[in-house]
């Protein structure tokens, strides 16, 4: 008890201190950390796209403008016709891989999803880093297998890597009152720790702005870097901003001067994740730019089509290889594509 105690009041005053501190005096931090981990001077970042198989969702958070019931009328689920389409129309602009996500659709079993790797395995061979933790959760609920087998079959039929998505805020108390009906903190790190057992690199995100206080930030970068600590297996972490538009949220959007605080802040307690990556989706390409001065060295990826954030009505100009490129030298940095385990492809 004395321990736990302890631990509460160190992170209350770490938490103070984060919060308070000169931003500038932040960003060094960060920076010098950056600095240690990444000498070269190099920062990266992949050519992909986004599909979200499907918007049907039972989720239902309150944060989310994307999903919609299964009667509703924009309701889609994507056919694997038109998957592998969009698959070839990325690659044919130099995608190295494709994000596949989707809502909770009590219509598409772990048969479908199965189905539906073999297919881009087979006929549109491409990196799938894909399913987030809560549609991982979902399918072993629906299919009554443990959380192993489960990720054993997707990883079989081709699954490559899994993303950060459905962590937004790391603490019981905020999930209760935006997500209720996601699965919680502790399922969240079984999964990742999970597939990191069986080889699978995985990514950590952060959505804040959801009302959560700065020591709820910093449990969930706690959460984070003791699961590293075991398991080494996170790529990357990304946070960015919760997006209010179109969603039963009354939440004013953060700034600019909020994202680098946490960015440089994710930075410096997260030093046993190797890369940080910036959110120019969410922030836009000059924010994104003078975040490679607060701790980033990853500008994410090209991101040829995106529907979860646009849905909420932040919508940057699409960036292509070479608008990257240039952001990238523009802030003195070498730009370097990458896969999605961080191997370099080359540098531009």
């Amino acid at each position: 008890m004395k321990s736990e105690r302890a631990e509460r009041l160190s992170l209350w005053r770490v938490a103070e201190q984060f919060e308070h501190a000169p931003l500038n005096e932040l960003g060094a931090r960060a920076d010098s950390v950056r600095l240690r981990l990444h000498p070269e001077g190099r920062v990266t970042f992949t050519s992909d796209r986004n599909i979200n198989y499907t918007n049907v969702c039972v989720s239902r958070c309150r944060f989310c403008a994307f999903c919609r019931r299964d009667k509703d009328p924009e309701a889609y689920v994507l056919s694997f016709a038109e998957i592998g389409a969009r698959i070839e129309q990325a690659r044919a602009a130099g995608a190295v891989q494709i994000l596949l996500q989707g809502g909770m659709n009590p219509a598409l079993g772990l048969g479908w999803h199965l189905d539906l790797l073999r297919f881009i395995r087979s006929e549109h061979p491409i990196h799938v880093h894909g399913y987030s933790a809560p549609e991982i959760d979902f399918l072993c609920g629906q299919s009554g297998l443990p959380l192993p087998a489960v990720l054993e079959r997707l990883v079989a039929s081709g699954l490559g890597s899994i993303p950060g998505g459905g962590a937004e805020v790391l603490s019981s108390r905020v999930r209760r009152r935006v997500s209720p009906r996601k699965i919680g903190v502790r399922r969240w790190l079984e999964v990742h720790e999970a597939a990191h057992r069986m080889g699978l690199r995985t990514t950590a995100t952060m959505v804040y702005g959801l009302g959560e206080t700065f020591r709820d930030r910093l449990v969930h970068l706690r959460h984070i870097q003791r699961l590293q600590a075991r398991t080494g297996g996170f790529t990357a972490f990304i946070p960015w901003s919760f997006q209010p538009g179109n969603t039963t949220m009354d939440i004013a959007k953060s700034g600019p001067a909020l994202y680098l605080r946490i960015l440089a802040v994710s930075r410096i307690l997260l030093d046993n994740v190797p890369n940080l990556q910036v959110s120019w989706v969410t922030q836009g390409p000059e924010v994104a730019q003078l975040a490679l001065y607060y701790g980033a060295n990853d500008f994410g990826s090209t991101m040829m089509e995106e529907n979860v954030v646009r849905a909420a009505g932040c919508s940057f100009k699409v960036m292509d290889e070479s608008a990257i490129a240039a952001l990238v030298r523009g802030a003195g940095f070498i730009p370097a594509l990458r896969h999605q385990d961080y191997s370099l492809i080359r540098t531009l």
